[in-house]
């Protein structure tokens, strides 16, 4: 039985699919089986696959009839995988050298299996430029044993992507939970995944390149679809509700690090990007609407005692927390200019502050 099987969600990717497969193929290491889910695409992605399969045996492929997003493809790739753990990464991405070597090494350390790897990474725009993940300084955090959550709540501030962290099979078929359809599928399994974990450990080194800004992609595009954030996270406030009702103890420092995550996600997709050429991911008609929304989720899901941080993130929570839409919005241009400047100053200084 392979050690990880990699599932490769596939739609209208073709320029990048072959970088993709090579990152995955090309590395030196054998314990792997690839799943690669053709979800429909109209641009020869399909193709490119078929001939990639019919000369590495390790690429199986399946072809959907229709597309319905990644979540769904992610959700046929693991139904047929065999391995121990699943990898669920992105075709416009690519793997950095050596990371499976590392990842496989990390796997078979004496100790028992952690239910969830978590990987470094690095962003990459089309301009050439890379950033190296804010998450950094947390991830050296994670102990060599691995930790649970309940030790480390601040890791629920790692990004909510699935590519960012491998799981269990065994332990991700207990979860009970499913990729959702549409956007921001990722965010009921990272956070079930975390919730759950006895053991969650880290790999300390660059092992994915995200591909950002890519023209097409979901979190390049403005879309009423953004607004499927709230029903995200309403699924993990139920979780963490459920779980308490349970009888499973989910400490106060969890819930006020789930809630901060979930309210910080929302002020990250409503961002209006003023100063970058495609605008904001939230129709200026919903924008709103969308604000309304994080109002009554704040009000609604509140930890009792819940205090907001201090800074520009606490002067946002604030003004969610009281509704005032009209001063958030005025304010937000300023907050953008703080972010790219802090941006700049980080780069500078080869050191870079979380900022979502």
């Amino acid at each position: 039985m392979p050690l990880i099987s990699v599932i490769i969600p596939v739609y209208n990717v073709a320029p990048y699919l072959p970088e993709c497969l090579d990152s995955v193929l090309g590395q030196p290491a054998g314990s792997i089986e690839v799943i690669a889910v053709d979800d429909a695409s109209a641009d020869g992605s399909g193709q490119l696959l078929d001939d990639r399969a019919a000369a590495d045996p390790r690429l199986r492929v399946v072809h959907l009839e229709s597309n319905a997003g990644p979540g769904n493809a992610r959700n046929t790739g693991l139904a047929l995988a065999s391995a121990e753990y699943v990898w669920f990464i992105d075709g416009d991405d690519r793997l950095e050298d050596g990371a499976l070597a590392a990842i496989e090494a990390r796997l078979t350390e004496p100790g028992g299996r952690p239910d969830v790897l978590l990987i470094d990474w690095v962003s990459a725009y089309p301009d050439g430029r890379t950033e190296p993940s804010p998450g950094r300084a947390l991830l050296a955090r994670v102990p060599a044993g691995g930790a649970a959550l309940a030790q480390l709540p601040r890791l629920v501030d790692l990004t909510m992507t699935s590519w960012s962290k491998l799981l269990r099979r065994d332990f991700l078929d207990k979860l009970g939970v499913n990729f959702a359809a549409g956007i921001h599928e990722d965010v009921l399994v990272t956070c079930a995944a975390l919730l759950a974990a006895e053991s969650i450990a880290a790999v300390d080194r660059v092992c994915y390149r995200y591909r950002r800004d890519r023209r097409g992609s979901f979190m390049a595009t403005t879309s009423t679809g953004h607004l499927a954030i709230f029903s995200s996270y309403e699924r993990v406030f139920d979780l963490v509700a459920a779980r308490r009702a349970a009888g499973v103890e989910v400490s106060e420092a969890v819930q006020a690090a789930i809630f901060e995550r979930a309210i910080w996600h929302y002020t990250t997709v409503f961002q209006s990007a003023l100063f970058r050429s495609r605008g904001g991911l939230v129709p200026r008609g919903e924008r709103r609407r969308f604000f309304a929304r994080m109002h009554e989720d704040f009000t609604r899901y509140r930890p009792a005692g819940y205090r907001p941080p201090p800074g520009a993130r606490g002067l946002k929570f604030r003004l969610i927390e009281r509704g005032y839409y009209r001063i958030y919005v005025l304010l937000e241009p300023l907050n953008e200019v703080r972010v790219a400047v802090g941006g700049l100053t980080a780069r500078r200084s080869t050191r870079r502050t979380w900022q979502y």
